[in-house]
């Protein structure tokens, strides 16, 4: 991979910390929660994508989407929340090149309801023309031959891997095994979202301990990108609580925290 930091002369300038997914699993509300805190500075976007899609525009550009960059201020840190980055082939990697020490941000959802939540958001984008039990059934045909082409092409980019990827991005172990073979265990804080959705306060208030920021306290905690559609079918929602089940279990393993899916 093409180094593409700045050279050694000039200040280095990193984020403290990035929330790397998972998609519909809750990284926007709680990436609203913390740039209220009068500690953390946002980005000029929470989604910046830099690592899976913008790579190209090179670390300057990349600085630039931040305001601390420009103009440091003390005692502040600042962070993105881009949730295809824990999904993506290729950006484990290009983090790790340049930005090893960052703190990295995880929330999972069970990955039922993850799926189906994220289906709805393709077909609300008009992206998706098939049912969810037909855009599952064809998944891994819509999907394997992207992902051959990304790994033999860097700068390949396929919006089909990131749309139609809803049982592929639960499999949350493999992603998982994938980050923490290059990154320390320690740089990570892996959050049950339903924790988030049911308790925030504390939810947030772990964040804030593990970004070492003094506890801070919101007036409200709004649920962002709330999307209301039809209950999931109970059959096939059983069907996919079995297919995901060995999935969990490894996960649990891996990370020693049971989550109950």
């Amino acid at each position: 991979m093409e180094k593409i930091a700045p050279d050694e002369s000039s200040k280095p300038f990193v984020p403290d910390f990035l929330i790397i997914g998972a998609q519909k699993c809750g990284t926007t509300s709680l990436y609203n929660y913390l740039i209220q805190h009068p500690q953390v500075i946002p980005a000029k976007t929470k989604e910046i994508h830099f690592f899976d899609i913008h790579f190209k525009n090179g670390w300057e550009w990349y600085c630039r989407q931040f305001p601390m960059a420009l103009e440091p201020k003390e005692n502040c840190i600042t962070g993105e929340a881009s949730p295809y980055y824990l999904f993506h082939p290729h950006t484990p990697s290009r983090i790790l090149q340049l930005m090893p020490k960052v703190k990295l941000i995880i929330l999972l959802r069970n990955p039922v309801d993850r799926a189906y939540s994220h289906y709805h958001l393709i077909a609300r984008m008009g992206k998706e023309t098939l049912s969810f039990k037909e855009a599952i059934r064809h998944e891994e045909s819509r999907i394997k031959p992207e992902l051959k082409k990304m790994l033999e092409d860097e700068n390949y980019q396929s919006t089909d891997y990131q749309y139609y990827s809803y049982l592929a991005r639960g499999r949350y172990v493999e992603q998982l095994k994938t980050w923490m073979n290059l990154f320390p265990k320690e740089q990570f804080l892996i959050i049950k979202s339903e924790d988030l959705y049911f308790n925030p306060a504390n939810t947030f208030h772990r964040v804030l301990d593990f970004l070492g920021l003094p506890k801070y306290d919101l007036y409200v905690y709004k649920k962002e990108n709330y999307g209301e559609y039809p209950e999931l079918d109970l059959q096939l929602k059983n069907q996919l609580a079995d297919y995901f089940k060995p999935y969990n279990r490894q996960l649990y393993e891996y990370i020693g925290i049971d989550f109950g899916w």
